[in-house]
């Protein structure tokens, strides 16, 4: 699975539902995607909130990329102050946030694996991770191709990835491969963010600033279905 920076729930559940999990820290780094930046809830309304970049080269895997030398945590800090200082479990929160968000690793995969790491440890989700890297595999493999070699590697019998990526693989070619594919589709559900229409789906931030962690718990455990 891509590194993402504080991504929704979903990507949570991924890893709790997992005997192991492989994040990729040898994979190209995409503008457009998510691997540095999400949604928080500003004024009732979605809002981005990213990770400033180093100028360097497109071609660059993730684990190449460094973040901006002007990056200032404090300034992202206060925009999540801003946005939450009222929600009901801000000063719960906030120090984890805080810990995330002064990491001293400027490298953007290990930025982002630490923001990981502080969040599965305060869920209390046991899942081994495991990097691409560390496996051994053909490397230059790709897409489909790559995701069996890692499975093969690690002696899996059972590879799962998130809704998203139902159009990607191909489940005769996995079954071929000894292989079971399965997908995992969040549940909806709903809580109060303060006053306003809720909005689905933003950062694990939003889920935690407004509900008790052993429902987040809960939901992360139990709000999916497996395709």
């Amino acid at each position: 699975m891509q590194p993402y920076f504080l991504p929704y729930i979903g990507y949570f559940q991924l890893i709790e539902a997992a005997d192991i999990f492989v994040i990729y820290d040898h994979i190209k780094y995409t503008k457009k995607g998510w691997i540095n930046r999400n949604r928080l809830l500003l004024n009732g309304h979605d809002a981005f909130f990213s990770l400033p970049l180093k100028k360097s080269s497109d071609t660059l895997d993730v684990v190449e990329k460094e973040l901006a030398s002007d990056y200032e945590p404090e300034k992202l800090l206060r925009q999540f102050a801003g946005a939450y200082a009222r929600a009901p479990f801000f000063d719960e929160i906030f120090p984890l946030l805080t810990e995330i968000l002064m990491c001293q690793d400027r490298n953007l995969f290990h930025y982002i694996y630490h923001s990981v790491q502080l969040v599965c440890r305060y869920l209390d989700i046991q899942t081994e991770i495991r990097f691409s890297s560390e496996l051994s595999f053909n490397q230059e493999l790709k897409g489909q191709d790559k995701v069996i070699a890692i499975c093969q590697a690690l002696n899996a019998d059972r590879y799962m990835n998130a809704i998203g990526g139902t159009f990607l693989y191909d489940r005769q070619i996995f079954r071929e491969n000894q292989l079971e594919l399965q997908f995992l589709q969040p549940s909806p559900f709903e809580y109060p963010q303060f006053s306003a229409p809720f909005v689905p789906w933003l950062s694990i931030i939003d889920v935690l600033m407004f509900n008790p962690v052993v429902r987040v718990k809960q939901w992360i455990s139990d709000y999916y279905t497996i395709i």
